[in-house]
Order: structure tokens, then C-alpha cells, then sequence
């Protein structure tokens, strides 16, 4: 049952949905941001901005010259034995895994602090979530109240109206009935045997 277990285990822990949380609320930080940097560019005057663009493209002419030359530099200057190419291409082949291993551990601590703030906005959520819930609680209480006291009232002022009305409808009280006067019936008299 282990692969099960894990299963569960992945499926209940709520982490990935933390980081998602938290990679949208990103987002919509940095989308909030776009506004004021559009204005930004707006405001500036076209030719600035081209001039910025003429001169940024001058210097990675600039790199993209001296990367050329540095790559025939290091061509050149290669080994022509077949063992120094080996351990040349193994020590590029460490420095790659040591360098995909940084990688991993901060691609690690940006998925961890993804999970934090998507916790935290989640958290957040729910406690609005919860307060709104108690207000709209607290409202219906009220209003039940409120009812109640309607319905209390409206029942006393009927209450009050049928004794008014059982009193105005109410006969006068007859004299009393004389009680009916008994029948005596003879007995009959059977003879013994």
C-alpha cells in the first residue's frame, strides 16, 4: 500500500494550491504595476527613447563581438589530444549538474515562498470570508428579533381586540332554568310464585 499512501499524501497536502495562490496574487501585484510604467513611457518624449534604444543595440553589438572572439579564442585554443578534451568535457559536465543542482534548490525556495504567500492570501480570504459570514449572521439575528417583536405585538393587539369583541358579542345571562320536575312511573307488581 505505499504507493497509496503516497498518493493521499500528495493529494491532501495543500501546498501546490498555496503556490498558486500565491503565484496569482503575484501576478496581479505586478499587473497592478503596468498603469503607472505605460504612463511612465507615455509621458517620454520619442526621440529619448529611440536614442536609449540606438545605444542599447550599439552595445550588444558590442558583447555580441567580443562573445565571437572570446569563442574563437577558445577554439583555438583547444587541445588537440583526445584525454584533455575528456576532461575538459567532464569538468564542464560537473559544473553543469552543480549548476542545475542551484537551480533546483532555488527553483525550491521560490516554490516555498509562492506556497507562503498564497497561504497567507488564502488565510486572509477565508477570514473575510468568515467575517462576512458573521455579519450576515448577525443581520438575520436582528431582523428575526425584530420580527418576533412584530409578531408579539400584532398578537397582543389581536388578543386585546377578541376580549373587545367576545365582550360586545357576549348575550345577557338568562335567568336560571328551573330543574325539570321528575316523572315517576308505577311500579309494576308481579306476582311471587
Amino acid at each position: 500500500m505505499p504507493i497509496t499512501d503516497d498518493l493521499r499524501k500528495t493529494l491532501s497536502d495543500p501546498t501546490p494550491l498555496y503556490a498558486l495562490a500565491g503565484a496569482g496574487d503575484l501576478a496581479v501585484e505586478k499587473l497592478r504595476e503596468v498603469p503607472e510604467k505605460a504612463a511612465t513611457l507615455a509621458a517620454t518624449d520619442r526621440k529619448v527613447v529611440q536614442e536609449q534604444a540606438a545605444t542599447r543595440l550599439k552595445e550588444a553589438q558590442t558583447r555580441l563581438t567580443e562573445a565571437q572572439a572570446k569563442v574563437s579564442e577558445t577554439v583555438s585554443g583547444l587541445p588537440s589530444d583526445f584525454k584533455s578534451l575528456q576532461e575538459r568535457a567532464q569538468d564542464l559536465a560537473l559544473q553543469s549538474v552543480g549548476r542545475a543542482a542551484e537551480l533546483a534548490v532555488k527553483a525550491r525556495e521560490v516554490y516555498d515562498e509562492l506556497a507562503e504567500r498564497g497561504k497567507v492570501v488564502v488565510d486572509r480570504q477565508r477570514k473575510e470570508t468568515a467575517d462576512e459570514l458573521v455579519g450576515i449572521a448577525g443581520k438575520a439575528e436582528s431582523k428575526a428579533d425584530a420580527f418576533a417583536a412584530e409578531v408579539d405585538q400584532v398578537a397582543g393587539t389581536a388578543a386585546d381586540k377578541a376580549t373587545d369583541v367576545a365582550a360586545a358579542v357576549e348575550p345577557e345571562p338568562e335567568a336560571p332554568a328551573k330543574p325539570a320536575a321528575k316523572r315517576t312511573t308505577p311500579r309494576k307488581n308481579t306476582p311471587k310464585a
